[in-house]
């Protein structure tokens, strides 16, 4: 799976680029704030139709205007397909693939899988459980169609029984249909129950060997997937959790209070693990995470780096570096020095200074 090109007209802080990437390792270097991030945002849309910084759409179009247009050219299974995105400000975003209008969002995932790292990646460990469960979701939503389906529909249903909650407080008659609600609820969410779990457990085959090698041979990581009620129970509990339910307006018990933990030595590090310890932990997951699209997908992903060397030691950079092997990467950072100095391989190196791209290894202005 390759990129073979970007182009974007009102997006961000770019009036109008065409960018094309080499299947290899490409560089985009600057200062901050100058619009490297947004050309990998601006991939990530086109892969997940949503920003990885959970910006809406009419924060990304360009100050003024009223639309922006992002279109990709990428190669899958050696066979060419295109991706356009239309944002528009006070409407939903339209989505054609090979110029086919698509009707929802969703179908969009799996035709471009990507992995992206970002310094905040490093983090996901320490914060809060929401972090935790958009990385199982992120990564399950592009690889498994039916997953997203069922998210999708658990997430809906939550919304409804919530809203329902609170009317109760209103109107006691409306409890009668409650449990409409509640079936589908646990319908959808033993689904998700069932899905990351065995994500978590084809992901510990993998995580477990790279943390090893990072570690040499020190530590031993295992991931543990810490639902908030079992496939079995989900009913009962839901019932359990009525009265509290209806005292909060809210829904207490369900997937959507999932968390994941990452043991070292029988040791959770989310609480009592060092900060070397969490951030090594978390590459592991991303290295794992490559491996584990490739066998399900029999292809590469493309990786996206957002300035996430800069935030790892010596160390931690070879072992990433070294591991992209054949995937293409492009990869954003405000110098070319860890590159110089470890002398690692780059195909294609892109200035970028104020919403402006040159290609430094053809001299190409975008």
């Amino acid at each position: 799976m390759i990129v073979k090109s970007l182009e974007m007209k009102d997006y961000r802080n770019y009036n109008n680029l065409n960018i094309s990437f080499s299947s290899g390792t490409n560089i985009l270097y600057g200062e901050n704030a100058q619009g490297k991030t947004n050309i990998l945002e601006a991939i990530y849309l086109c892969g997940t139709s949503k920003s990885h910084r959970g910006s809406k759409d009419k924060e990304i179009i360009m100050f003024h205007e009223e639309e922006a247009h992002i279109r990709i050219i990428l190669e899958k299974n050696q066979i060419p397909h295109r991706i356009d995105l239309h944002l528009k400000k006070n409407k939903a975003k339209g989505v054609a693939i090979d110029g086919i209008p698509i009707k929802r969002q969703g179908e969009l995932f799996g035709m471009l899988n990507l992995v992206f790292f970002s310094p905040e990646d490093l983090y996901i460990i320490k914060n809060g459980p929401g972090e935790r469960r958009r990385f199982l979701d992120l990564e399950l939503c592009q690889l498994d169609k039916i997953y997203l389906s069922n998210l999708s529909n658990y997430n809906k249903v939550l919304i409804q029984r919530n809203n329902l909650l609170k009317q109760i407080g209103f109107n006691r008659n409306l409890m009668d249909t409650l449990y409409v609600w509640d079936e589908k609820l646990i319908e959808y969410g033993r689904k998700i129950i069932e899905t990351r779990n065995n994500f978590v457990i084809r992901l510990n085959g993998l995580v477990f060997d790279i943390h090893k090698k990072l570690t040499g041979g020190k530590e031993e990581l295992l991931l543990q997937y810490e639902p908030n009620v079992k496939f079995s129970d989900f009913e009962e509990k839901l019932k359990k959790s009525l009265d509290r339910d209806l005292n909060l307006k809210m829904t207490n018990v369900g997937p959507h209070r999932d968390d994941l933990s990452f043991m070292i030595d029988d040791v959770d590090i989310r609480k009592y693990g060092s900060q070397g310890q969490q951030r090594t932990a978390a590459l592991s997951c991303k290295l794992a995470e490559i491996d584990l699209v490739k066998s399900i997908i029999k292809e590469n992903p493309i990786l996206l780096l957002d300035d996430v060397l800069s935030e790892l030691d010596r160390q931690r950079q070879t072992h990433l570096l070294n591991s992209i092997g054949d995937i293409q990467t492009i990869i954003t950072c405000t110098g070319l020095e860890e590159f110089v100095n470890h002398r690692f391989n780059y195909d294609k190196i892109f200035n970028v200074a104020n919403g402006t791209v040159t290609s430094e290894n053809e001299g190409e202005i975008f």
